[in-house]
């Protein structure tokens, strides 16, 4: 597990390792989340990025009458 330090300004550095394997990019925006006592934070996505994210999923499920496909 990765660890930081909170800078005297309240920075932190994310990880090259977690960077890499999230994709995260210098100028990418993160939500920032509280749970509790834990913080979270989400890479927020273009939603030009997530075309396609959902390929190949089956689409030929019964549907009722009227429902829009």
């Amino acid at each position: 597990m990765n660890s930081v330090k909170v800078s005297p300004k309240f920075q932190v550095v994310i990880p090259r390792a977690v960077r890499s394997r999230l994709s995260i990019k210098a100028g990418d925006q993160l939500r920032v989340a509280a749970f509790g006592q834990r913080i979270e934070l989400v890479p927020l996505k273009k939603p030009k990025s997530l075309r396609g994210f959902v390929k190949g999923i089956n689409t030929s499920v019964p549907r009722e009458r009227g429902e829009r496909v």
